[in-house]
């Protein structure tokens, strides 16, 4: 742990010494490129290594970017004010209402009263609950809600949790693919292709995710419930029972869901702006009591928020400096093929996640792969959304998504369960995803 510290210490006294030679004396646009790549290099390997927490890493990006004279220190942190930063921010705050207010419990408790008991049942039902929830509230937070329900039904039907929990964790990851609140790198890349898109490109509508997003779902229930439990583990565990949370205000459910309706609705009706629909729905929650202005500011997942609008001002710096236009030139001599571009964007995008937070991946990605398909001439649009499914189809290892990490505890799994049960999975999405994403949106 000291070397740890001794480590960090050491580079951000590296930071500061070269941030005062860039002031020293200019330096000329390529030397920028050069430095945005290698921040780019430094921050990958930290999100890698979790040498410092996620966030703070994130942080240093901006810091290092003005700090260099990249881009100005008012464009490095201007993004804590984009728009997609206070979608999540509102709808992390709508979605725990209704957590607080139970409609997640009474979903779970319908479930086991379908399943009848029957291990399939309740593995393809939890699974349809948990993936439809996740695509308009936080994965995360489903899967937290869902756990004890799932351990409950269970120890009813006398059902191995092992044979449950994984699959339904990877159901609330495939679930999020489908909208654009549904998981982080979704938005992500809606943004990037704002700052960063052509003339004319115009980012995805809230539920045009779900044209890729609904058939790696299916897919994913359809695997399980055909011969992906046969890749589960089989052995008796005592799996750690975890505390049932009540909920705290039962009469305030149906506020609570009207209000996450009506925010649904406006923002894909457009009847209001996305950021006034989703903020006044924040506002309302806490208006009607269905939770309290703590809970709300609780009710934030803080590290999401900061990988997100710190990681943004790398696409500005990969943008203005020139290297994304350095490494797009580089990839274009040497991949050709449309097609050959979107799988290798995807295979990278998958293999990183599966070491590292799918929101940093995207982050990193997304910058790259815009210039990269330009200078192609294909439409970006195949690659960013081939980027942002790759970075939440993730199945090998237990940090790959926070709903992985979730049921590694209460599962006992281990990390070799991961990659045992999820490979098929794995290969199936990959496939998928270079197959029909061309053919939903063309290069």
């Amino acid at each position: 742990m000291k070397k740890l510290c001794t480590f960090g210490l050491l580079a951000c006294a590296l930071v500061l010494v070269l941030a005062t030679t860039a002031y020293a004396a200019p330096v000329p646009s390529l030397t920028h490129a050069y430095l945005t790549l290698i921040i780019l290099f430094v921050a990958a390997i930290l999100f890698f290594s979790e040498l410092v927490p996620l966030p703070i890493t994130a942080m240093l990006v901006p810091v290092a970017l003005s700090a260099f004279g990249i881009i100005p220190a008012k464009e490095a942190f201007i993004n804590f004010g984009n728009q997609w930063v206070v979608i999540f921010m509102g709808m992390f705050v709508v979605g725990e209402a209704t957590f607080v207010t139970g409609f997640a419990e009474k979903i779970g408790l319908l479930t086991l009263k379908f399943s009848k008991g029957k291990e399939s049942r309740v593995l393809i039902l939890s699974m349809l609950a948990v993936g439809v929830l996740s695509a308009f509230l936080s994965n995360t937070g489903t899967i937290v809600v869902a756990i004890p329900m799932i351990m409950g039904m269970c120890a009813t039907a006398k059902i191995k949790p092992g044979k449950i929990l994984m699959p339904v964790a990877f159901a609330a990851s495939l679930g999020g693919t489908m909208t654009l609140v549904g998981t982080p790198p979704n938005g992500l890349v809606n943004s990037v292709l704002e700052q960063m898109g052509p003339a004319g490109v115009e980012p995805f509508g809230f539920f045009e995710f779900a044209k890729i997003g609904a058939i790696l779902f299916a897919a994913g229930i359809i695997y399980y419930a055909v011969i992906g439990r046969r890749f589960l583990p089989d052995e008796v565990k005592e799996c750690e029972m975890v505390e049932v949370q009540k909920p705290k205000r039962p009469e305030k459910m149906w506020w609570s869901v009207g209000i996450f309706i009506f925010v649904v609705v406006a923002m894909v009706s457009k009847l209001l702006p996305l950021v006034t629909a989703v903020m006044l729905g924040a506002c309302l929650v806490v208006i009607t009591g269905c939770m309290t202005v703590n809970e709300a500011y609780r009710a934030v997942d803080w590290t999401t928020i900061f990988l997100f609008a710190g990681m943004l001002s790398m696409s500005t710096a990969m943008k203005d400096s020139g290297a994304a236009q350095l490494i797009a030139d580089n990839v274009v001599k040497h991949v050709s093929n449309p097609y050959m571009l979107l799988a290798v964007c995807c295979a990278l995008t998958a293999m990183v996640t599966n070491f590292m937070s799918n929101t940093a991946t995207a982050a990193l990605m997304a910058p790259l792969a815009i210039p990269i398909a330009v200078n192609g001439g294909v439409s970006p649009l195949p690659l960013v959304m081939g980027i942002a499914m790759s970075a939440s189809a993730c199945f090998l290892t237990p940090v790959a998504t926070p709903p992985n990490t979730i049921v590694l505890g209460p599962g006992r799994y281990s990390f070799l369960d991961y990659t045992k049960a999820g490979w098929p999975l794995q290969l199936i999405s990959f496939v998928l995803i270079v197959i029909f994403v061309p053919m939903i949106w063309p290069f």
